[in-house]
């Protein structure tokens, strides 16, 4: 049998057997889109996250009070002995390979300016703020203060609280309450939207040792220092486990690195794209054993074809070549129907809902349709196997 005739044979089923084709075919293009539909947003879930997270900076190591990892167990904040200080923060910063130490602080307090009144978060923060988060100052700038406990009343404003109090208006200069207390407005923050959740643009920036006063607090909330990016990041959490353990006489704080917390995050946000991706894949299964019935059935309304062309001399594996290609040929055409339907879908859920993540990355399609030739591949070996062994003689005798 030539292999013109093979792919003649092949194909001359599906047109005379259209809707069973068809049928046969849409299980696998539903199994594919689910797969692409599911992992498609499981990848753009993991994307947005680590981009959210990343958006800073890989080289941050945050420092908090307790130490959450005991060999009794998870204590928290229950355990630290002595809360940061700003005195530790300024200990920091003559660190080997340290670029920024950032004390922080963070409340809620109620801003006032030009008879307007509105409730927002208050962050207080160091000097180093911008540069260790790698934010801009629209206009204006922070302040320079290297002596913590005689802070100034300044503030820094988020792009929303700007527009809401100082619309039109150039605020530099200009004063408001925060929590009573009457600050200098010194600087105006770039737009920079939401970050998990959390508005950046609707915050007022104070020096952190304000804050602690005016949100009444015996110590920080946590640190955040940035180092150099050649740095080794185990040699810079020695060097600040070491400089603290001094100050505090004993381990009662949590180092966590930005490159390790990445790390981690990414590698759950893999495992919940695998197992998305794998309820797809149940769908798969069921397109698997839709092939495996209708070749079974072609096969029993074909057995006089068969024997026919036993008679003219096709050997087993030629037969057997014919209905595994088959097999092959529907799930093929099934699984780039079910790609252009995922991905169709998934593009069109991201039109619908913008703040959904989506992606595609190509090597999921790839990886997709190789997924329902093998399923069609596998699906189709009994049937093609039983159709090989026929006897040409009783075969021909067949109705």
């Amino acid at each position: 049998m030539l292999f013109p005739d093979l792919v003649k044979l092949t194909t001359s089923s599906f047109v005379a057997y259209r809707m069973r084709s068809f049928l046969t075919g849409l299980g696998i293009a539903i199994g594919i889109t689910a797969v692409i539909l599911l992992t498609s947003i499981g990848e753009g879930l993991h994307q947005f996250v680590l981009s959210e997270f990343s958006q800073f900076g890989t080289n941050i190591i945050t420092i908090q009070p307790g130490k959450t990892k005991t060999h009794g167990g998870n204590v928290g904040v229950f355990g630290s002995v002595r809360p940061l200080s700003l005195e530790d923060a300024d200990a920091l910063r003559h660190l080997p390979y340290v670029e920024n130490v950032n004390p922080s602080v963070m409340g809620n307090a109620e801003v006032r300016a030009n008879g307007k009144t509105r409730r927002t978060t208050v962050l207080g923060e160091g000097r180093d703020f911008a540069e260790a988060f790698t934010m801009k100052v629209q206009s204006g700038s922070f302040w320079t203060d290297e002596d913590n406990e005689q802070a100034r009343a300044l503030v820094v404003l988020g792009a929303k609280v700007n527009q809401e109090l100082f619309a039109g208006q150039n605020p530099l200069g200009s004063y408001l309450r925060v929590g009573g207390q009457r600050y200098r407005v010194i600087g105006v923050m770039e737009p920079k939207g939401q970050i998990l959740g959390f508005d950046m643009d609707d915050t007022v920036i104070i020096p952190a040792a304000r804050a602690m006063e005016l949100l009444n607090r015996s110590g920080l909330i946590e640190m955040q220092v940035s180092y150099r990016a050649s740095a080794d990041v185990n040699a810079v959490i020695r060097s600040i486990t070491e400089r603290l353990k001094d100050r505090h006489g004993s381990e009662d704080f949590t180092i966590i690195s930005q490159e390790q917390a990445l790390e981690v995050l990414g590698s759950v946000l893999d495992v919940i794209t695998f197992a998305v991706g794998a309820l797809g894949g149940i769908s798969l299964l069921v397109g698997a054993v839709g092939i495996l019935t209708i070749m079974t059935m072609a096969v029993t309304e074909r057995t006089s074809e068969i024997g026919l062309l036993r008679a003219l001399g096709a050997r087993e594996r030629q037969v057997l070549a014919l209905f595994l290609g088959e097999a092959m040929l529907l799930s093929a055409l099934g699984g780039l129907a079910g790609l252009a339907l995922g991905v169709g879908i998934a593009q069109g859920l991201h039109l619908l809902f913008p703040a959904l993540p989506v992606h595609t990355p190509w090597l999921f399609a790839v990886l997709a349709e190789l997924s329902a030739v093998t399923i069609g591949l596998a699906a189709g070996v009994v049937p093609a196997m039983r159709a090989a062994r026929l006897d040409p003689v009783e075969a021909l005798h067949a109705e």
